[in-house]
């Protein structure tokens, strides 16, 4: 297929420029001012629109065994709200069963036969031992080149220090990326075995056992141990302003400490957990107050935060109700199996559909970064970070033809009428938004126009990932 884009406004992380954009196959072949169309090729004006590459978002969960149910988002349903939203690259996370990495893998990669956008894996380090320590290596040959860690969910998925600081070594000797889940487990579980002894089983009181300031101190810790390793550190869905002090106080100091938040903790506070239907909000980390919310949004816009992600997770809220998906009805158990204990409700929440085009009414129509930083935080760093770049998360010539077509003037009131997120609530319900995607470009191919869906489960390829770049 030949796609000439014409009278187009092309937004990249370090420049605006107005000119035409040719596409042939899965690629982009030229970018000018009045490019001739081949003879054979398709013609679309996009006067009074602006064109973004397609949002690459680091962080998500799809199909994840949690709490005797399952998030409610395959890789296809996933993949489709993704792509809705603008977002044509997603991260997903391999869970690490007792047999080791590459039994793992392997269970992975099947789920992802129906993916539905391009997509890449990162390998959760729930357990260390020898063998784990031995197949590191094998999965950066297969082009996986992140591990995550977690400073809580003590039993769980934590690891102890000494072995955290053992990946980090590896990965190292490796050019592999090493991403943290901040917490303080020990100071989580007191406080949790606090609360149900006293009676205290409502859903403020996720919040309440995890407070900020452990999220703060393992950060910092976090910091420390890469310091110490010389091995570069990601941490994800940093919530609390302390983080974003922490992460600036490292920075300064030369440590290789990266950070990445998501929608929620920019909009939402710990007061919504405190509603009639405050399990929606429940995920973790979780919210915390407005001036947290200030703090993080101040890091977005001074380059001390280098992503948006979303941590996208979702559960239904009340999985005893059916819905319709794609003409079927759907009922997954969700968060109602918490409706008596906090600790039993599923941490997560819907957002990969959100994030592009919530972040641009309320980020940049707003003032609060520019449309270069909407980029830059939402497509071209972390496919930076991650080992894509130049492949994705951006618009020049060479680059995978993943590009979204704005109406820049398009209104919407937004919510589950908009979602294709599949469960039964969304976060947004009811907000009002200017600016919204027209068309969804993936490798070339329209799989999204004026809200049909064009794409199809297995159309999307798995990126085999290179060394990323410390930003």
């Amino acid at each position: 297929m030949t796609l000439l884009v014409c009278n187009a406004t092309l937004i990249n992380a370090d420049e605006t420029l107005q000119a035409d954009m040719l596409v042939e196959g899965e690629t982009i072949r030229a970018i000018g001012g009045s490019l001739a169309a081949p003879p054979e090729a398709d013609v679309l004006d996009a006067s009074g629109c602006f064109i973004t590459p397609g949002g690459v978002d680091p962080h998500c969960h799809f199909d994840l065994p949690m709490f005797g149910t399952v998030s409610s988002d395959d890789h296809y349903t996933g993949h489709k709200a993704a792509a809705f939203g603008g977002t044509t690259t997603v991260m997903d996370f391999v869970p690490l069963p007792p047999e080791g990495i590459k039994t793992g893998l392997g269970a992975w990669r099947e789920k992802t036969q129906k993916a539905a956008i391009d997509y890449s894996f990162h390998m959760n380090l729930t357990h260390f031992d020898e063998q784990v320590a031995a197949e590191i290596p094998w999965l950066a040959g297969q082009g996986i080149m992140t591990l995550k860690v977690f400073t809580a969910y003590n039993g769980r998925l934590r690891l102890e220090d000494a072995s955290i600081f053992r990946v980090l070594q590896i990965a190292r000797q490796h050019g592999m990326l090493v991403m943290a889940h901040c917490e303080n487990g020990d100071v989580i579980e007191t406080l949790v075995e606090q609360a149900l002894a006293a009676r205290h089983a409502e859903p403020i009181w996720h919040a309440r056992t995890r407070p900020a300031w452990g999220a703060v101190e393992s950060s910092l810790r976090m910091a420390a141990m890469a310091a110490q390793a010389d091995s570069p550190v990601y941490i994800v869905h940093m919530n609390a302003a302390g983080e974003a002090d922490m992460l600036a106080y490292a920075r300064q100091r030369g440590v290789k400490v990266m950070g990445e938040t998501c929608p929620q903790y920019l909009f939402f506070t710990e007061n919504h957990l405190q509603q009639p239907d405050g399990a929606k909000w429940i995920c973790s980390p979780p919210m915390r107050t407005s001036a947290d919310n200030t703090r993080l949004w101040q890091a977005l816009a001074d380059g001390t935060i280098q992503t948006v992600g979303t941590d996208h997770c979702p559960f239904f809220f009340d999985g005893t109700q059916p819905i319709e998906y794609e003409g079927q009805p759907v009922a997954i158990p969700g968060k109602e199996l918490g409706a008596a204990d906090f600790t039993k409700i599923p941490n997560g929440l819907p957002g990969v559909q959100d994030r592009l085009p919530v972040l641009w009414t309320y980020g940049v129509r707003a003032g609060r970064i520019s449309p270069n930083q909407f980029v830059a935080l939402t497509s071209a760093n972390p496919a930076r970070i991650f080992g894509l770049y130049p492949r994705k998360g951006t618009l020049q010539v060479g680059s995978d033809a993943d590009f979204v077509i704005w109406d820049a003037e398009k209104r919407v009131k937004y919510g589950r009428a908009h979602s294709q997120q599949r469960t039964d609530y969304n976060l947004y319900e009811g907000w009002e938004l200017v600016g919204y995607p027209r068309q969804v470009y993936l490798r070339g191919s329209c799989i999204v126009d004026d809200g049909t869906w064009l794409g199809r489960a297995g159309g999307g390829q798995f990126l085999k990932r290179g060394v990323g770049q410390v930003l």
